[in-house]
């Protein structure tokens, strides 16, 4: 058993939260036993993720997406309501790291994409968000379809793929999850293609105008690998026992 307050210091210093304009609260959320000794990590606290903890007896659920967003109701109620009474009932700590995760640069989702399909990373650009949100980089120059069938091989999700030119793919630049609207940063930048989780009406349009190619790989399909690896990471710092979660979501 591990003191919770020790793994949260932990935690607080690999990822600087303070470095973000994020649109959640960063780490603890629900505040469950003081001890931990297994730790459940999954890309949402969803109630299924929630019922997987319970059955496992897990003291501490990570997620990198919690609750208590930007503009939601602050009212505990109906979803939210049974999602939290599970949490207490059951003593289980909910913890979340949202743009930290993404931005670290070892552990984070950006990261660990770009190991995932085997690109260079060559930089970050400045985002108003926060440091390290906006990758690019290089890949072996290659179709634009054989890069769509490369997400679909990796992340065992096809993307949905917009085309804004003719040519290959060589340089690129990524942010996992709802980063669509950063394809304009990117295209400024001059990258032949841009990769996120999610696609909005107007990004279709956004691509074809600025003549960049985008990839919209699925915001749950891109980020599962850095809660994982952070899990990973505490089970190896503190021996704490480790598990992840898979809910599947074809988003």
């Amino acid at each position: 058993m591990v003191a919770r307050k020790l793994l949260m210091d932990d935690m607080h210093t690999l990822l600087t939260p303070e470095r973000f304009k994020d649109f959640t609260v960063n780490g603890l959320q629900v505040e469950g036993g003081d001890r931990v000794r297994r730790v459940m990590t999954g890309v949402t606290a969803s109630q299924a993720l929630l019922n997987e903890a319970v059955a496992w007896q897990a003291d501490m659920v990570l997620v990198h997406h919690g609750y208590f967003w930007k503009n939601e109701s602050v009212a505990i109620t109906g979803m939210k309501q049974r999602r939290i009474a599970t949490l207490l009932a059951h003593g289980i700590n909910l913890v979340a790291w949202h743009l930290p995760l993404d931005a670290h640069a070892t552990l984070g989702n950006n990261a660990l994409l770009a190991d995932r399909m085997d690109w260079q990373v060559q930089g970050v650009l400045d985002g108003e968000m926060g440091q390290g949100l906006l990758y690019y980089g290089e890949m072996a120059e290659c179709s634009q379809q054989a890069l769509a069938e490369r997400f679909g091989e990796r992340l065992e999700r096809q993307p949905l793929m917009v085309s804004g030119h003719d040519r290959p793919v060589r340089s690129i630049a990524w942010c996992t999850g709802g980063a669509q609207d950063m394809i304009i940063q990117a295209a400024e930048a001059g990258m032949d293609a841009f990769v996120s989780g999610e696609i909005s009406e107007r990004t279709t349009h956004l691509a074809r105008e600025m003549g960049i190619t985008y990839y919209a790989a699925g915001h749950h399909a891109t980020e599962r690998d850095g809660i994982r690896a952070l899990g990973d990471w505490l089970a190896q710092r503190h021996g704490v026992e480790h598990r992840f979660v898979d809910i599947d979501n074809p988003v």
